[in-house]
């Protein structure tokens, strides 16, 4: 039978036990990268892919990430060819080859991944245990840990809405007309509903391309139009994209609102370009990153029940930025 005292140091322990449990889970925790996939001749890796792979691993085994957010060009130059195409192994599967980076990779397709067969990335979610690409577009609803807060991810894509780059040409716009109207506008409804209909304290969309950007490909003109009134109507927290080969936080005011546009593209190339830089609006620009020399970063995103925090991280694991955004009330 237990004394009194030991009663108390048990129940205290426990109660410290749930205290540090609490702590430790009582945010969602997400890594984002983009423009990851590797090279297309063996060993179909790159070595700032694999700094960036490690360095995400770490920091999941510390905290416990609850999902991943990979958003396009997936496999460079071409895609894949079909679903048993050697580079779901050589590039995701032995790159990211780590127990705390087992957990579901939400995908979308790059213009790259169409110059493959898409169909084959999204029918490869049935063969592995992590990769999860049910559909070119999707929403994933996600619960903050101890509350009743929730978060939708609206994961969207980008080239059937905007269309495919020219080979020949890849730094230009992309080809609107390259994609059929009919499959444009079906999108862009089923995006406007979703956006819509959400009652998530935190509503985040992500794509490839971005919509504002002071690197190579610079804005996209059809997201500008289309998609960026769309962010502001329905109160986004965020759009995080690819592309261009860096980091980026980009902040667009009208009036009292704000919507932040995340770049997130160092995964594997680092271009430094900020050649569009004149071509976002004024004073928008609050961090750009692209250091040819390094090893690659990536993007943590942590959504707690007080505020959205997104930290660009280097893949040695040094902090390069952080932000921070308050969650949607209804």
């Amino acid at each position: 039978m237990m004394t009194f005292k030991a009663t108390c140091l048990f129940f205290a322990s426990i109660t410290e036990f749930l205290n540090v449990s609490t702590c430790l889970k009582s945010s969602l925790k997400l890594e984002v990268l983009a423009d990851w996939g590797g090279i297309p001749i063996f060993p179909y890796k790159t070595f700032v892919e694999l700094a960036v792979g490690r360095e995400m691993a770490l920091l999941a085994s510390k905290l416990g990430i609850d999902a991943i957010l990979a958003l396009g060009d997936n496999f460079y130059l071409n895609g894949v060819k079909d679903v048993t195409d050697e580079r779901f192994k050589g590039t995701f599967e032995t790159a990211f080859n780590y127990e705390s980076l087992d957990v579901p990779w939400l995908v979308v397709a790059g213009n790259h991944d169409y110059y493959g067969n898409v169909s084959a990335q999204i029918a490869y979610t049935k063969m592995s245990n992590r990769w999860f690409f049910p559909d070119f577009y999707y929403v994933k609803n996600f619960r903050i840990p101890y509350s009743n807060m929730t978060v939708d991810v609206v994961m969207i894509d980008t080239v059937l809405l905007c269309g495919h780059t020219d080979p020949k040409e890849p730094y230009k716009q992309p080809l609107l007309d390259s994609v059929p109207k009919k499959t444009r506008e079906k999108q862009w409804e089923w995006l406007e509903d979703t956006l819509k209909l959400s009652k998530a304290n935190y509503l985040l969309v992500c794509g490839h391309y971005p919509v504002y950007s002071i690197s190579t490909h610079g804005p996209t003109e059809c997201l500008v139009k289309q998609l960026q009134p769309l962010l502001m109507k329905y109160d986004v927290s965020a759009y995080f994209s690819g592309h261009d080969h860096n980091l980026q936080h980009i902040q667009v005011q009208e009036g009292v609102q704000k919507t932040d546009y995340f770049v997130s593209g160092a995964a594997n190339f680092i271009d430094p370009s900020k050649k569009n830089r004149n071509e976002i609006p004024p004073h928008s620009l609050l961090f750009h990153w692209g250091d040819p020399f390094s090893l690659g970063a990536f993007t943590y995103v942590d959504l707690n029940t007080s505020n959205m925090t997104v930290t660009f991280m280097l893949s040695n694991g040094k902090v390069l930025y952080a932000s921070h955004k308050m969650p949607r009330y209804f």
